[in-house]
């Protein structure tokens, strides 16, 4: 199932992710090694929305891409079964029916034994998507790139389930495994004294952006790769965990973060894990600037397909 040549792709006109094919059909996923799935929801944002529209912009985008990734030396959609799984069909106005339709989406990939690759969206679709994963998985380690905790309740906004909360409940629900959870880029201010605490109080690594600055972004990659182990693993990527400078489209910029070469190498370093799944969320494409955030959405989500590839290619 590899990518359709590109005058196939011109002719009939749809934009799937990287012009794989399409399966989003009585969720056909037996058979397939991962599934691209857009997740057209912004009702957790706390600030400017639009991220639902991110699916779209970033389809267009992955069309660009081509297959061979020559840092990997691994022929990725040759190497890993990929479809495009359509969009979880959201409630756009009920935020609790919309988490229950993408934990049962990312569920019926799992179970279909592929690996979820999502696009949000914004940042509160990973809570769902990790009760799905760590379901199957048991708990997971997770790679968190992000300008922010993500570790906010409703104190703020009145709110237990906004953008801001999806590793609070990661962590309260036991989806992450003690120890396992590596917070990059992180630079944000925060709502209250005590927010960081609730990753902490898990044993979580902190990386933020003056370890960045310190240690280097290669050096970070090894050790979460060797602290990581064989462990099952979510990567789940926040773009505002880059700065705005090289990803200007997105609802919660925050100054001073990585670079597009940072983010992209930090998910090369992580060459080894077992990924179990994976989200890139908060583009925002109408806050973008020549669709540049949404271009590098796509490199990411490429990056981490290319993950699963290098490693079926190096344990066969």
């Amino acid at each position: 199932m590899s990518q359709e040549p590109a005058h196939a792709y011109i002719r009939h006109g749809q934009t799937p992710f990287f012009r794989l094919e399409k399966k989003i059909h009585d969720r056909a996923y037996a058979g397939v090694d991962a599934v691209m799935l857009g997740v057209p929801w912004d009702g957790g944002t706390t600030f400017e929305p639009g991220a639902r529209l991110a699916p779209w912009a970033v389809r267009q985008a992955s069309a660009h891409l081509q297959t061979y990734h020559p840092w990997h030396h691994v022929d990725v959609f040759r190497s890993v079964t990929a479809a495009d799984g359509g969009n979880v069909a959201v409630p756009p106005f009920h935020p609790a029916l919309a988490r229950q339709a993408i934990e049962e989406e990312v569920s019926a990939i799992v179970e279909a034994g592929a690996v979820p690759f999502l696009v949000g969206g914004d940042h509160s679709i990973a809570y769902p998507a990790m009760r799905a994963v760590a379901k199957k998985h048991g708990p997971l380690a997770v790679v968190h790139v992000d300008a922010h905790l993500d570790t906010s309740g409703p104190e703020v906004w009145g709110d237990p389930y906004h953008h801001g909360t999806p590793l609070r409940h990661a962590i309260t629900e036991n989806l992450v495994a003690r120890g396992a959870l590596h917070q990059v880029g992180i630079r944000a201010t925060w709502g209250h004294p005590e927010e960081g605490s609730v990753a902490a109080s898990h044993d979580a690594r902190l990386w933020d952006m003056d370890a960045v600055e310190d240690l280097g972004i290669l050096e970070i990659g090894m050790r979460i790769r060797e602290s990581i182990g064989d462990r099952p693993t979510y990567i789940t990527f926040d773009v505002d965990g880059i700065d705005p400078a090289y990803a200007p489209g997105t609802g919660t910029p925050v100054p001073g973060g990585l670079t597009a070469r940072e983010a992209i190498r930090l998910i090369r370093e992580l060459s080894g894990i077992h990924l179990v799944g994976m989200d890139v969320v908060e583009v925002c494409p109408a806050k973008d600037v020549g669709d540049i955030t949404s271009t590098l959405a796509a490199h990411l989500l490429y990056e981490g397909v290319s993950l699963m590839a290098e490693e079926r290619t190096r344990t066969r």
